[in-house]
């Protein structure tokens, strides 16, 4: 292939059954990264990372008694490969299998390996079938591996929009990672101000939403949202923010879950070169973290690291507002 389209169109329609059959693969494997990795403030252990062939669990273990391990899923050659750090290494295929038959495979090669994980509840999370183990999962079994390997093409070109993104930014920021549970690409950006959980809130979202934050992401869409779209949240969400204006143009807010979300759907990108693109994107993101930042009185100027630069010498004499991208909320 000598040219990989700009955010190629990849319709719910066309790969259900591959993603649904994907997403629990990564249900599996961040499971494991949960149960043999050290916990970090807002789960940020737990999510899987980007490689130049696929995703990984990242190298885990030692910690908690075993070999140093890693997990990556190669959606180019369509494998999964366990290997240690001494170079002792498992692979199989990820196509022409079930859930069930993965979760076998993937078992018996951490024992083969001398790697022991224990995990706590093997059953899928948040999920339509989260009563049912993984072990008797013979129903998720679609793999197209054309679709699966367009997927990991659209992970790449939406983590480097989000690390372009995040680099306008100096506070406290998450990696731009995978999160395996909800299926979609995250980077987080953080104000210094600790949130009280409403009574009754799961452990899960207590770590999660501890402080305030706005998350810009990407995700290949569910039942509320049929299609792949760029989002934004504000939390906790400031009054107003859902009546202020978004470009370019198809961007919009959503409604989900009593609160909002900034939605730019994949499809509204259909025009235009590669680099108009891009920036429609980089706009998007913009708009929606200046809407929930002015609302939500966070310090624009203090945080902006335009380009990446926080270096006095190198910055302008003042950092212009909007910086850390994007124009102030309009309505």
């Amino acid at each position: 292939m000598d040219r990989v389209e700009m955010l190629p169109a990849i319709p719910l329609s066309a790969w259900a059954g591959t993603k649904e059959t994907l997403h629990r693969y990564l249900q599996v494997i961040g499971k494991v990264r949960l149960a043999a990795s050290q916990r970090r403030n807002h789960w940020w252990n737990v999510p899987l990372h980007l490689t130049g062939r696929g995703i990984t669990s990242r190298p885990m273990g030692q910690v908690d008694g075993n070999p140093i391990f890693t997990i990556d899923v190669d959606l180019v050659s369509h494998e999964l490969d366990v290997h240690r750090i001494d170079g002792e290494r498992v692979t199989f295929p990820l196509a022409g299998g079930s859930v069930a038959s993965f979760y076998a495979h993937l078992t018996r090669a951490l024992r083969d390996l001398d790697i022991t994980v224990h995990l706590d509840h093997p059953h899928p999370f948040d999920l339509a079938d989260s009563g049912r183990p993984f072990a008797k999962d013979t129903e998720h079994a679609a793999y197209d591996p054309a679709m699966a390997l367009r997927y990991w093409q659209t992970l790449s070109q939406v983590f480097l929009l989000l690390e372009e993104f995040a680099a306008g930014f100096s506070g406290k920021v998450s990696p731009v990672h995978h999160f395996w549970h909800t299926f979609d690409v995250a980077h987080t950006r953080f104000r210094d101000r600790a949130v009280a959980p409403a009574p009754g809130t799961d452990a899960v979202t207590r770590e999660a939403y501890s402080r305030e934050l706005i998350s810009s992401g990407f995700w290949f869409g569910d039942e509320m949202l049929p299609e792949p779209a760029f989002y934004s949240y504000t939390s906790p969400e400031p009054p107003g923010l859902a009546e202020t204006r978004l470009h370019p143009s198809g961007a919009r807010w959503m409604e989900r879950g009593g609160s909002h979300l900034a939605v730019l759907p994949l499809s509204a990108l259909t025009d235009g070169s590669a680099a108009q693109r891009r920036s429609a994107v980089l706009a998007f993101l913009g708009d929606a973290y200046q809407a929930g930042a002015v609302l939500a009185g966070w310090d624009i100027d203090r945080y902006a690291s335009p380009g990446g630069v926080t270096d006095p010498e190198l910055l302008p004499a003042r950092v212009t507002q909007g910086a850390a991208g994007g124009a102030g909320p309009s309505r």
